[in-house]
């Protein structure tokens, strides 16, 4: 696996500007979990019992330097937060321009959390954000981190929830899935299609947007159709980048991935969507526009 850097920041963004950004943060190795999962993971989210993580005496620290968020800075809210067992996910926003980068506030938000736990080295240097722009619906995003303790109960509960599944339905359609569903629920989601007519700096800038949103926990959906196409999952994926690849014919009756996908969907990277027939099996313009059409709708959450 690609070592973490946590220094994936978007060139083209100002960090000190009024702005909404999604923060995740990585535990250190040789720190204890920051809790525990707990609850029943055939409970939906929202309901009592439902899984939750019951946070370490560190959780504990970390939970007591989110509530002192705004004294970092007064023009910092705390929208929402998922503390996991190994790292934490924050929506943070700038409610006003800050004096300074929005990564000096969280290394004090860091510090802080060392000193309440009485240690340092809490946390693994730096971390991911995904920039939320102002269409951004974020109610998905509040269930997004709400859900992440379910989704992790999901995974360690049912494994072969991440095997084939013939009856998924998208936008009133059937199609077969095979990897990992929990990627449709990702609010990052972004479409990868390159236009024989886009220009070297389009691509240069939808390439650099495309990995930016792979560093940062991000999925990328595509039939990944051409060269370049095919070029820009390669280096998503050389990222840790999280596919949703959308296929023009059914599986088999016994259809596996080869291994290189196999093992994505092992490690819960890649989801595979196909329709149940033949209908889409000639790659004509056409079926490849419809390709690209129900990659938009799924990266736009219109399905």
């Amino acid at each position: 696996m690609k070592k973490w850097t946590g220094n994936n920041r978007a060139k083209w963004h100002d960090y000190t500007s009024k702005c909404i950004y999604h923060i995740t943060l990585m535990k250190s190795p040789e720190m204890p979990p920051f809790g525990t999962l707990a609850g029943d993971c055939s409970l939906k989210p929202g309901t009592p019992g439902a899984p939750y993580i019951k946070a370490s005496p560190l959780g504990q620290a970390v939970k007591r330097a989110l509530r002192e968020i705004p004294d970092i800075h007064p023009s910092l809210r705390l929208y929402q937060y998922a503390l996991m067992p190994d790292h934490l996910h924050m929506l943070l926003s700038g409610e006003a321009p800050l004096d300074e980068i929005i990564g000096r506030k969280i290394a004090i938000f860091k510090v802080r959390v060392n000193r309440y736990h009485g240690t340092r080295g809490v946390f693994m240097k730096g971390f991911n954000d995904q920039i939320i722009g102002p269409n951004r619906d974020l109610g998905t995003l509040f269930r997004y981190l709400r859900d992440n303790p379910y989704r992790l109960a999901v995974r360690r509960h049912s494994p072969d929830f991440f095997r084939r599944i013939d009856n998924v339905q998208l936008g009133g359609e059937t199609w077969q899935a095979y990897g990992n569903l929990h990627l449709l629920d990702n609010p990052f989601k972004e479409q990868v299609v390159v236009h024989r007519a886009d220009s070297a700096e389009t691509r240069a800038d939808n390439l650099g947007r495309w990995l930016c949103a792979a560093q940062n926990g991000g999925v990328l959906v595509s039939p990944f159709i051409s060269k370049d196409e095919k070029e820009v999952r390669r280096l998503a994926e050389e990222e840790d980048g999280r596919i949703i690849l959308i296929c023009n014919e059914p599986f088999g009756e016994r259809f596996k991935p080869a291994l290189h996908d196999f093992d994505l969907c092992c490690s819960g990277r890649l989801l595979i969507l196909a329709p149940p027939d033949d209908s889409l099996a000639e790659l004509t313009r056409p079926v490849c526009l419809r390709l690209n059409t129900i990659a938009e709708s799924i990266a736009n959450n219109r399905y």
